[in-house]
């Protein structure tokens, strides 16, 4: 007996030892003043069942077959393409269901004289949480974070965390959801007196700030920024408190730029907000998208000389306008809004959140010219909205695809009546403080518009924003063309008109809606298939109604390249990009979409699986069209030809005898372009009008063609296409051949089939098989074909139109990972990526 006492005296002792260093990471107290907060990642060592078992949130419930996991995990995208699959072609095609996940802990050798809290950043959907066998709530918005506290079930020694996803219910979404704990975990430790989750929010006004008069900004003194800072503090030490308050600022060069006395604060209530207004910063650094500038706020509660908690908020400091003649501007700078709708999926990473894979869709975009992002049509990951913060572009945040009125059967529209409020509340609260987000949307082609009842929830939905921020408009994206009809639903409530697509009515929309802000929230819908080239001599509206999915087009399930097809209700890029460019009372554009995104497969539907709207594919490889917004939307000298120089020597060309194809080029910053084939002009182009690219009509033969672009008769840039020959290579190329021991980073190769003297073969479709030796792994692979069901988590992929794509995910050990990609005929081609520890 008293060797089972001391063991188990040991084994405590051991457990609260692992609990302070690992679980909790916060330092033992010295007195009953607790340390300041930790928030630690909370992703590892997880159990997933994919299935149901109403017993697994038992405390004794017996997990050891499950299978281990970090998250974020996404388990849809793990599955196979299947028609049968209840979420359908038009939700990607892959396997739903429900799944639990379980999660063993120690409680910190201190819990009871602290709040845990554990935050969850999004699961989708229709979550349930227990702690040790206790419910601790449900959340059935899939998108929205969430938290719940810990500390009344938390026990000695083990702890169990329970969470039941159900997607089983189908079909819920026009678009790929995924399924599961698809966001990061957290759990946060504070003491029992500590500022709130979501509690503080900071914003700037300006005394003085540049004006529009007319078309023409005026000069006025450089601004002093006023600061506004509300801060809710919780006190659940079921006594009277007294305390202090104390805030600091730093500019984002980390230069201390208001230190402020500690405020005195007496509290018997639970829940308290404090406020602090007008605090001076002269000569602000100013967040914009070619300098986004980030100041850093520190907030702390002191009792006896001591910081009991200390919060960090990061915030910027801009002022913007929208206007009814000249647009939107940006710290008095006239500028378009030059943006695009993005959905949440990683492509072949899926809907689990990876950081990298967020910021290089960005960099992709940033490169392309865009500035803005409209989160179609949900809140995003934390994550997002701080790369967004750090890289420079605007944001509109998006909460709802529905309301009442549903789109498919299972969407929000059931959840809608009893959670819309909060799910509101909890976007608007957590991404309030972000300095890239310049506009709330409540919605996205809202059913109740089309009647009066979105008048009264149009109004509601507003309140509820406004009640938490005044500092930013509010719109809901709409698609009714009736001008009356939407005077009527917007019933004066929103800020700003959001018009999706009909680009026919901008000429006409301040006859319209005399006096209204505009921004064009949706547009285009343009159709495309990297590297297919049909016919380019006409615009194609398809499918020609709403109803029937495959009505004309090929077997190869593919969209022209060309840009002259668009879904039957949008527009080509360069008929919306001529709309928006020519009126100055259009604020801007996102166009749909940046990126192709899984679901929605139209013009097709099964074998396709993923839409044919982005301007990049899936893969994250540019569309032809990137290169017309390129030389758009940047200043940098751009010239890209199309279509590829491979056709057969019969003239066989998309089906057709054709001896005749059609060249494009985009350009910007020359006068002109010329264009040779094996040496021989074929003659000078300029743009006509407000024409956006210019074309030859060529005899084809094999060779060379080459675009030379001028400008006052001076050589800009050359661009050459060459006829390739036989498949005979493979090359690699990283994105990055140096990334993070930490488990999450990513380096996204490049595969290309090339022929002896490394030209791309665009129609090589080879089967490539991947080997990986090192500190890493296989996170996924593509080659960006809209149809294509080969599997992501697999080390193979057939090239498509001559590319393909490997992710290479490193663990978090030091080191190196080879990786070798062979095809049957092709010579191999290996690199090696280095990975190394965090600073």
């Amino acid at each position: 007996m008293k060797w089972f006492n001391f063991k188990y005296g040991f084994l405590m002792v051991l457990l609260f030892a692992v609990a302070s260093a690992v679980s909790a990471k916060t330092p033992t107290p010295n007195s009953t003043l607790q340390a300041p907060r930790t928030r630690t990642n909370f992703n590892k060592d997880w159990k997933f069942f994919l299935g149901d078992n109403d017993s697994a949130k038992s405390l004794l419930f017996n997990d050891l077959k499950w299978r281990k996991l970090t998250l974020p995990h996404d388990w849809s995208i793990e599955g196979k393409f299947d028609e049968k699959n209840p979420s359908k072609p038009e939700g990607g095609g892959l396997p739903t269901g429900i799944g639990w996940y379980r999660k063993e802990f120690i409680a910190p050798f201190n819990y009871k004289d602290r709040i845990i809290t554990i935050e969850f950043d999004g699961v989708y959907k229709n979550s349930e949480v227990w702690l040790n066998g206790h419910s601790l709530g449900k959340r059935p918005f899939g998108y929205i974070s969430f938290s719940y506290e810990l500390s009344k079930y938390l026990k000695p020694g083990k702890n169990i965390i329970a969470v039941k996803v159900d997607n089983s219910a189908q079909p819920d979404s026009r678009w790929y959801s995924g399924s599961g704990i698809y966001r990061n975990v957290w759990i946060t430790s504070t003491s029992k007196l500590a500022f709130a989750q979501w509690g503080t929010s900071v914003t700037a006004n300006f005394a003085k700030a540049n004006e529009f008069r007319g078309t023409q900004v005026h000069s006025v003194p450089y601004p002093t920024a006023h600061i506004n800072i509300k801060t809710n503090v919780f006190n659940k030490t079921l006594r009277n408190q007294s305390f202090n308050i104390k805030i600091s600022i730093f500019n984002p060069n980390g230069k201390l730029v208001l230190d402020e006395k500690p405020m005195l604060v007496k509290t018997t209530g639970v829940d308290v907000t404090f406020k602090y207004d007008n605090y001076s910063l002269k000569d602000p650094m100013l967040w914009s998208v070619e300098n986004p500038q980030q100041y850093k706020l520190v907030a702390e509660i002191l009792q006896n000389g001591k910081t009991i908690d200390r919060k960090t908020t990061l915030f910027g400091i801009r002022y913007f306008n929208f206007d009814a003649r000249t647009g939107f501007s940006l710290n008095g700078k006239p500028m378009k809004i030059n943006g695009v709708c993005m959905h949440h999926d990683l492509g072949a990473l899926g809907a689990a959140v990876n950081t990298r894979a967020m910021e290089r869709q960005l960099e992709i975009l940033k490169e392309m010219g865009c500035n803005a992002i409209r989160t179609a049509h949900n809140p995003p990951a934390p994550e997002f909205l701080d790369l967004c913060d750090k890289m420079g572009f605007l944001v509109m945040d998006e909460s709802f695809d529905v309301w009442k009125k549903k789109k498919v059967s299972k969407d929000y529209n059931v959840n809608f009546t009893e959670w819309h409020k909060r799910d509101l509340e909890d976007m608007i609260k957590r991404d309030f403080n972000h300095p890239s987000i310049i506009l709330w949307s409540i919605g996205n082609e809202i059913r109740e518009q089309f009647d009066s009842t979105g008048i009264a929830l149009t109004k509601e939905l507003v309140k509820i924003v406004k009640d938490l921020d005044q500092s930013r408009p509010v719109l809901s994206a709409l698609t009714e063309t009736n001008a009356a009809k939407n005077f009527i639903y917007q019933a004066g409530a929103l800020d700003v008109y959001g018009l999706n697509y009909n680009h026919k009515l901008y000429e006409d929309f301040p006859i319209l809606y005399p006096n209204e802000k505009f921004l064009a929230t949706e547009t285009t819908s343009a159709l495309e298939t990297r590297g297919f080239y049909d016919t380019a001599d006409s615009i194609r509206r398809w499918p020609k109604d709403g109803r029937t999915k495959f009505t004309e087009g090929n077997s190869s399930w593919a969209a022209s390249a060309y840009d002259n097809v668009s879904a039957y209700w949008g527009s080509t890029h360069e008929e919306t990009l001529k709309a928006a460019k020519k009126y100055t009372h259009v604020s801007g554009i996102f166009v749909w979409t940046g990126f192709d995104y899984l679901g929605e497969p139209l013009p097709y539907s099964w074998p396709a699986r993923s839409s044919y709207f982005g301007i990049v594919d899936l893969a994250g490889f540019p569309k032809d069209s990137y290169y017309l917004y390129q030389s758009e939307w940047t200043t940098k000298p751009v010239l890209h030809i199309l279509p590829h120089w491979n056709w057969p020597v019969n003239g066989l060309f998309a089906g057709k005898q054709e001896k005749v194809i059609d060249v494009w080029a985009y350009y910007n910053n020359a006068d002109e372009v010329e264009l040779y084939l094996n040496g021989k002009s074929l003659g000078k182009r300029s743009k006509q009008n407000d024409d956006l690219h210019v074309l030859w009509k060529v005899n084809y033969e094999p060779g060379t063609l080459k675009a030379v672009s001028r400008k006052n008769g001076k050589e800009v840039l050359v661009k050459t296409i060459k006829t390739a020959g036989k498949a005979a290579k493979i090359e690699l190329i990283a994105d990055r051949e140096n990334i993070l021991a930490n488990g999450t980073d990513l380096s996204f190769v490049t595969v290309k089939i090339t022929d002896e003297a490394g030209n791309l073969v665009p129609e090589a479709d080879n089967l490539v098989n991947f080997k990986l030796d090192g500190v890493g792994f296989i996170a996924g692979v593509d080659n960006g074909f809209q149809a294509s069901l080969e599997p992501f988590k697999a080390n193979y992929r057939k090239a498509y139109h001559g590319l393909c794509l490997a992710i290479i995910q490193a663990t978090e050990k030091a080191g190196t990972i080879k990786l070798t990609a062979t095809a049957e005929g092709l010579k191999e081609a290996t690199i090696v990526i280095s990975t190394k520890g965090e600073n």
